[in-house]
This record gives structure tokens, sequence and C-alpha cells, in this order.
């Protein structure tokens, strides 16, 4: 007897905007499993869902290949791990081990680096605010720090006045490169003239000597054009600093903003096809720092050490969000509306990402253009606007990627606890650096006066 198709319930898609490439062909529907080799559905029934899956594998590759591209064309390379991308512990050590200093922005991320047993001599102090015990700790400990403004070089002109010794500082600027929006809220900035009277306020005071210079042109830069330009006034300005006051600046530190193969909502082609690789990013930098800095040698002048902050490029496809569908319902325009257990509290990259999405197994029906939501009692809770997903069931699962980058660092205790993270390692062992919350998590700070104990008033009696 033939067997008979399963029957599907038909269903009308109405034609929108986006549900199509450029070919007119729907993308095909794609699952993914498992992550290095190892199932992902026995790690939900363990850990539970959301959970957050890193790749020690991919981190250490990527950590590899950001060096190579740069080591293999500029002699001197040093590469700070950018904390506020990420600063779980065991990515962090990871990174370190791979020869990454730390880039922090805080005291809270001096000290967390401190505390994973980083030295201060492998810090790479940055940010708009330091306190004073931070100035002196970083101080002391020979921390590379860089000032942001005056009122920071007059607090670490007066401490090192204090401890009776010179010390190193480096100058943060900021400038127009022409292919970016600037960024000038950090530092001195270039075009005024403020970075050369900082630099020239450094070179006379006999606390202070000026060896570094860094600055951070924006984020998720996909024209590299953007950072020759940087390289380029960085070099002549390192030019014209030691010509003017003296100093020999030993580094130059261009930050991070590298782009990670993340889909940038408004961008029409993916990114494989708009992203940078290592590479390009790092021939264009070493090109134009190589041209601009190309008299040093026969003034006998070494050249510059070279000094990245990258972070969201090497970590973010380290790291994926698994969740598994709550709900569905019909939207009021007839498209199809999907709940998870996971919202913008945990992928606040949401806002400015298209994530890719991939059911874990195969899911048959015809795709549609779908919304999913996440668990908040918020209508700002939206995880995809738009997506071709085919029908999803309560219990099926989600993977969305690339969840590395500011995900752990910007997530929320809102509405809804953290969940827990876990690292496939290289041998394929499954390890958590991350423990999921409980309500104690929550609560364990809190302190309840006595006389707010009994919830609610002891009823009055009636008569």
């Amino acid at each position: 007897m033939k067997q008979r198709t399963p029957w599907s319930k038909p269903v009308l898609t109405p034609h929108r905007p986006g549900g199509m490439n450029k070919f007119g062909a729907l993308r095909p529907q794609l699952h993914q499993s498992e992550l290095d080799g190892v199932a992902i559905p026995p790690l939900l029934e363990q850990y539970g869902s959301p959970l957050f899956i890193v790749s020690e594998k991919r981190l250490r590759e990527n950590a590899r290949h950001l060096r190579r591209a740069f080591s293999t064309r500029w002699p001197k390379v040093r590469h700070g791990w950018s904390y506020k991308t990420n600063y779980l512990g065991a990515i962090c050590n990871v990174l370190h081990q791979e020869g990454s200093w730390a880039e922090v922005v805080s005291e809270l991320e001096y000290r967390k680096a401190r505390a994973l047993g980083v030295p201060g001599s492998r810090i790479i102090f940055n940010g708009p605010w330091k306190p004073a015990a931070a100035l002196e700790q970083a101080l002391l400990e020979g921390a590379a720090l860089h000032l942001d403004h005056l009122d920071e070089l007059f607090a670490v002109e007066q401490i090192a006045q204090r401890l009776g010794r010179q010390v190193p500082v480096g100058l943060r600027m900021n400038f127009d490169t022409g292919h970016t929006e600037p960024w000038s809220r950090f530092g001195f900035n270039y075009e005024s003239g403020a970075a050369m009277d900082a630099a020239r306020r450094i070179g006379a005071s006999q606390w202070l000597q000026l060896t570094g210079l860094h600055s951070h042109i924006g984020t998720f830069i996909l024209d590299v054009r953007a950072y020759a330009q940087q390289a380029r006034i960085m070099a002549e300005f390192m030019e014209a600093a030691e010509r003017e006051t003296g100093c020999r600046i030993e580094y130059l530190d261009i930050g991070g903003g590298f782009a990670s193969r993340n889909s940038l909502q408004g961008l029409y082609l993916p990114p494989d096809q708009t992203v940078p690789s290592f590479e390009q990013y790092a021939e264009a930098i070493v090109t134009a720092l190589a041209e601009a800095t190309r008299g040093r040698a026969a003034l006998g002048k070494p050249v510059p050490a070279l000094v990245l902050e990258t972070g969201r490029a090497l970590v973010d496809d380290a790291e994926v969000l698994v969740t598994r569908v709550v709900g569905g319902k019909r939207l009021p325009d007839g498209r199809r509306a999907a709940i998870l257990d996971a919202g913008v509290n945990l992928l606040f990259t949401a806002y400015w990402y298209n994530h890719d999405v991939r059911p874990l197994q195969p899911v048959e029906g015809l795709a549609e253009e779908t919304v999913l939501y996440g668990p908040l009692c918020m209508n700002i809770d939206t995880v995809r606007a738009s997506v071709m997903l085919p029908p999803l069931n309560v219990g099926d699962a989600l993977l969305i990627s690339p969840a590395g980058a500011y995900n752990n660092t910007q997530w929320m205790q809102f509405i809804q606890s953290r969940p827990a993270v876990v690292m496939v390692m290289q041998d394929g062992s499954i390890e958590p650096i991350r423990l999921a919350e409980t309500l104690q998590t929550l609560t364990e700070l809190e302190r309840v006066p006595d006389a707010l104990h009994a919830p609610f008033p002891n009823p009055t009696p009636s008569r």
C-alpha cells in the first residue's frame, strides 16, 4: 500500500519587503544541533534554557588569527583584550593565555583583571573616570595609563609628586578620520589643538613623561580606510609631539572597533560581504603606518609598537545563545509570532543586530515571516522583528548567534534571572563558567528593616 504524505496545514504568506533575497528565493532553512562536535540538546537538559555556550576552540583560533595578521606585517604588536566586551573570567583567561593584555575602562575592571592574576604591567587603563585610588594603584603597578582629560592629568601629576617619582603616561586623542562619525567625547581633540596643548603640558612637568598615544575611533567599523587615516594622524602627531617636547613615543594604541561577522541592522548585504577580514584591517593600518614612520630609521628612532584593543571581533562568534519557544500567536497583521524564554535582558545586541536564528533540529513546514519576542512584560522585548522560520511549537529550541560580544556584560536582572554560561573545552568536555542565578542571587544584597519584616499588617479584629 502506498504510504500517504503527512498532511500539513496550508498557509497564505503575503509578500513583504525583505522576505526574499535579490534572486527571488527564500533563504534555505538551516539547523544547528551541535557546537564543536558537542550535541546541544543534552546541555539544555542539564543546565536549563536559556543557555549561553562558548567555544574555547573558536576563541583561541580568533586570537591567533588576529595576532598572525598583524605580527607578520609589523615588528612590534601588542593586543589588549577589551574587558567591557565580555569579562567572564574563563573567557578573559583564554585570551590572556594567548598572550593578550587586559584593556580595562574602570576601577571595577582593573580589579577584575588583577583578581584573575594579570599583573599591573600588562594592563591598559582607559576610560573617562579613574578614581584617585585606582590611578595610584595603576601607577605603582606599572599599568599603561591613558589620560582622558585635563583634570585627570592634574590628578596624576599630584599623585606622582606625592610619590616622588616621574611616571610614564599615554595621551588619549580624538579626531575626524573623514570615514566614520567622529567620537569627540573621549580624550583630547586633535583638530582644535587640545591634544598638542596636553602634550606640551606633560612635557613641561617634571613628574610626567609622555610615552604613548591612544585613540579609539568608533565601533563596528566596516571601512578600513578609517583605520589607515587614524594611523597617519597618530603618526603625524607623534612626530610633532616628539619635536616639541623631547619625549619619545614608544607605542601607538589604535583602540578597537573591528566588526564581527554579525548582521548589522540597516545593511542589505550579508556580513560575509561587508565585514573586513583581520588581514584587510592589518594591511590598511600597517601600510599607512609604515609610510608615515618611514623617516624614523634615518633619525635613529625605533618604530613604535602597535597596540590593538579588539574585543567584539574576537569573542562574538565564539558564543551562542540557545533559547526555547514558550508560546506562539498570530498578530493582527497576519504575521506569526513566537515567544521565547530569552529576551533583550540577555541579548541586548538585538537592538542593533539581526542575529542569525536557526532551529536546533529540522522543522517541517513552510517558512513564514515570524516575529521573535522575549518573555519580558515590555513592548520593546523583540529579539528579531522579522525572520523567515518554519512553524515553531512550544519546546522547540533556537540557536542565536553570534552572541559573545557585550551580552554577558550588558545583560540585566530584569523580570527574569540570568542563565548559566558553559564552555565547550578544546577536548570536548563541558565546563560551567557562570552558574544560573536564583532568587537568592537577586536578593542576597538586600536588607529588610525589622519593622518591615511582616509583608502584611495584622488585620484589625472585628467586633
